[in-house]
Order: C-alpha cells, then structure tokens, then sequence
C-alpha cells in the first residue's frame, strides 16, 4: 500500500446518484477516475491491470444505510476482488490507513522475508496500522477457502517475481554502478506507480541505502 492521490472535482455521477433511491457509486466517470488516480492498482494488494476491479468503501456504509459514505468519493477506493473479500470483516470496520491522506509507507514496513510476508507496524501503538499490516499480511496468505488459496498464492507469487526483478537489477548497479540502462530500470520498478511498490521501496531503504535518493 502506498500514498495515492486522489483527483478532483468529485465525478459527477455521485452527485445525482445521491439524490435517487436506488442509485448506484460505481457509474463509469467514477470507475474510470479510480482506474486513473490508483494506475489500475488494487490498493491494498498493489497487483496491478485489474480484471476485476471493484469500487470499494474504506469505511462501510452499512449496506446503504449510510448515504454520505455510500456516496462521498473521498471514501472509494480501487480494490481487486479478492482484496475487497477480505477486507469484509468487522474487524477492520474504520481501522484501515486512508492512503489518500497518509503515507503507509511512514507507518508500516513491507518485507519479503524467507518465503514469508512481513508487514509490520512500525509503531505498536498505532492501531490504524496495525490493523493495516494485518490486512495485507491476510490477501497474501489468507486460506479459509479454495479460491482465496489460490487468489492469496497467486498474489505472492507475482510479488515474488517483481522482488526478484529489483534483486536482479540492484546486482546489475553493484557490478556496473554507471549502467545506465539499470538506474532506468530500478527508477521504474520503485515508483510508486509500480505494482508491490510499498515492498521495493521499504527493501531499498532497507538493504540498498545507497539508492534511497532514488525513491
């Protein structure tokens, strides 16, 4: 999960939408907005391209019952399914980080460690996080059913190979520190855009300190 910012003005199909009994939050200008403002990535997961993407509520709205939050585009975010499915528990019911308005990344650290997911609050007092960290962890290795063992390892697998990407550039700047082409490579591959940006950049700042001016 990294910061992301969100456009404005509001799509203006929330606001007409609003006034109807049965209107609807996910009307294409809304979609395509989201699709826009969070590249296509799912924000909680970072897989990117999307074949499923949903609109999602970072606060519930009760089925409806709450309209403002039903409603208000600063509460709809880009999820993937499996993401959205996930989250669906009371527990993270107004407890997740909104990436629009604060940086995960200064809060939570996202680490590929033995074959094993490690998101991690960094402060133990920060509920917000921790509850975030724990969201994460679970779309990663959640296996309380058949699909979700195969949605989580099909996550963790792609994270996988986007890690070794970074590690293999990274071995290409130490063998060849003036490579061009490789600082181009490592510039892509941790911007913010980047699918699983959150776990590359936490790596680099971590083992490779001499590339955090390029974050």
């Amino acid at each position: 999960m990294v910061k992301v910012e969100r456009s404005f003005p509001t799509p203006e199909s929330l606001v007409t939408e609003k006034e109807k009994i049965n209107g609807s939050y996910n009307k294409p200008d809304v979609v395509e907005c989201l699709i826009s403002d969070f590249n296509n990535k799912c924000y909680i997961c970072e897989i990117d391209k999307l074949q499923d993407p949903q609109v999602e509520h970072l606060k519930p709205h009760f089925d409806g019952k709450n309209k403002e939050l039903r409603f208000d585009w600063n509460n709809l975010f880009l999820a993937c399914g499996h993401c959205n499915s996930v989250k669906n528990q009371r527990k993270y019911d107004n407890h997740i980080i909104d990436c629009c308005v604060y940086d995960p990344e200064d809060r939570i650290y996202f680490r590929l460690h033995d074959g094993n997911t490690e998101v991690i609050a960094k402060e133990t007092d920060d509920y917000d996080a921790e509850m975030t960290a724990e969201l994460v962890t679970e779309v990663f290795n959640m296996k309380n059913s058949g699909m979700r063992v195969y949605k989580s390892a099909f996550r963790f697998n792609e994270l996988n190979k986007e890690m070794n990407k970074l590690y293999d550039t990274l071995d290409e700047l130490n063998q060849n520190s003036n490579s061009v082409f490789a600082l181009r490579k490592l510039q892509a591959l941790i911007r913010r855009e980047s699918r699983f940006a959150a776990f590359k950049r936490c790596y680099i700042r971590e083992h490779a300190l001499e590339y955090v001016k390029y974050l």
